[in-house]
């Protein structure tokens, strides 16, 4: 079994940003006869959540769905949410602003053409494996899971959580 390679330091971290639809979900949408919507999401990913809230990560959700769902997958997860975003790239530098993070330190993980922008202003850029190609161009870390299937989990096999003692 190959190992995956620590491109990531935990210190140089100070906010990891995802998208909602395509890195939480698969980017397919389950519409009801009522008109009701519903989403898979992968329940390792909210253990990877966990595993990095625990380390003390910050994390955010920004979507640009106006979709319910989105705040009720991140009230699940104890998850800051953007939603209903037209400009994720001025909302997360206004965020970013607000709460002292530096973008250069900013970890974003977004998969399609609306990601674009935002993933151009931070620090490291994450795609998962089915991402357009424009995403996958710019992004420091292609995961091999695709959207929806753990992305978020494997992510943390590219954090070195090693912190060196002084």
């Amino acid at each position: 079994m190959m190992k995956t390679k620590k491109i990531l330091r935990l210190e140089d971290i100070d906010i990891i940003v995802y998208d909602f639809d395509g890195v939480m979900t698969d980017n397919r949408v389950f519409v009801f006869q009522d008109g009701s919507e519903a989403v898979i999401v992968n329940r390792a990913d909210g253990l990877g959540v966990e595993r990095l809230r625990s380390l003390g990560v910050a994390q955010l959700i920004i979507s640009t769905e106006t979709n319910p769902i989105v705040k009720v997958r991140a009230a699940k997860l104890k998850l800051e949410v953007i939603d209903s975003c037209r400009d994720k790239k001025d909302a997360l530098r206004s965020y970013c602003t607000q709460k002292g993070f530096n973008l250069n330190r900013a970890v974003y993980v977004g998969n399609d053409l609306n990601d674009l922008e935002v993933m151009k202003i931070v620090g490291f850029p994450i795609a998962p494996a089915d991402s357009h190609p424009q995403i996958k161009k710019i992004a420091k870390i292609i995961t091999k899971a695709n959207g929806g299937e753990g992305v978020i989990n494997e992510l943390l096999n590219y954090i070195d959580v090693c912190i060196k003692k002084t």
